[in-house]
């Protein structure tokens, strides 16, 4: 079985308000053919989400342009648990939840050059919207934390939407790892940041970058095969860095090692054909449970 894809760029994402490198900061790795059409990893470490996108756009550019299918990992969540868009009062006649989401944000949510943002203000705003209190989202500094963004989770048992996403869960039940909730803003290990700020890139990315989708929002989720990506160049997908075993090498960072450990991963997996049957979703998941991931969750692309 052939190779679905011929690229595969793993971004590993940053919420950073400044300009920063080196560890915890942007890594964009890319696994693609070299000019004698072997495989070859290089890493990059752009200091801004504006230069980030711009460095995703033109690899992606680059390698369809020569006839590659390239798959885009990114390790924030694409979606929020069931229901957010109804309670944060963003749903629209005829449109998916995640699209109306995706819309929100990227209207309200501006990177600039010097990376500054207004995620605590967004967050605390949708917060307002939701419970007119400080829930769901939670965690901020101390100068960001208001009457509707705490420093604390509050109680999920008294919110409208869950903690975690169905995929957070499954991944907990099945794998040793815990994913933190995309609610969590601010701590050690949390994802809700950069998902605020990711959700937007992913969307002006997608109107940059012609026949491209968003697994499984638009692609189905289903497993992918040469027929499914006719005519499809490029995949956006969800990916769990913590999944893949990555030990830096010599001079590198965490961060650098895992885009690189994830790029050879999957790399590997569509060599030996297992790839496409992975955009599927699990035996163990009821059909509406697969509504909601293919509407509003999402999914990662697991092991």
């Amino acid at each position: 079985m052939a190779r679905l894809f011929d690229a595969y760029i793993i971004v590993d994402w940053s919420a950073a308000s400044k300009p920063a490198q080196g560890a915890n900061s942007i890594w964009i790795g890319a696994l693609a053919r070299d000019a004698r059409l072997k495989f070859q990893f290089q890493a990059a470490n752009p200091p801004t989400r504006l230069k980030a996108r711009d460095m995703i756009a033109g690899l992606a550019e680059r390698f369809a342009a020569r006839g590659d299918k390239v798959l885009i990992g990114l390790d924030f969540s694409l979606g929020y648990p069931a229901g957010t868009a109804k309670a944060a009062g963003l749903e629209k006649a005829g449109e998916p939840a995640w699209k109306s989401t995706f819309d929100h944000l990227a209207s309200k949510l501006k990177d600039k050059d010097d990376n500054s943002n207004r995620r605590f203000a967004i967050a605390a705003g949708m917060n307002y919207s939701m419970t007119k209190g400080p829930q769901p989202f939670w965690g901020a500094p101390a100068r960001d934390q208001i009457t509707t963004l705490s420093g604390k989770k509050g109680d999920f048992t008294q919110s409208p939407v869950a903690e975690y996403r169905i995929a957070e869960d499954y991944v907990r039940r099945n794998f040793k790892a815990k994913p933190k909730s995309v609610w969590q803003l601010y701590g050690a290990g949390s994802v809700g940041s950069q998902s605020l700020l990711g959700i937007p890139t992913v969307k002006a990315l997608t109107e940059r970058l012609p026949n491209s989708k968003i697994w499984p929002f638009e692609t189905g989720f289903q497993a992918l095969d040469e027929d499914a990506l006719e005519t499809t160049d490029i995949v956006f997908a969800e990916v769990y860095p913590s999944l893949v075993d990555a030990k830096p090498g010599p001079g590198e960072v965490l961060d650098e090692a895992q885009v690189r450990a994830l790029a050879h991963h999957y790399y590997d997996l569509d060599e030996a054909g297992k790839l496409g049957p992975l955009f599927g979703p699990p035996e163990a998941l009821e059909s509406t449970e697969i509504a909601q991931i293919t509407t509003e969750e999402g999914w990662i692309l697991l092991k």
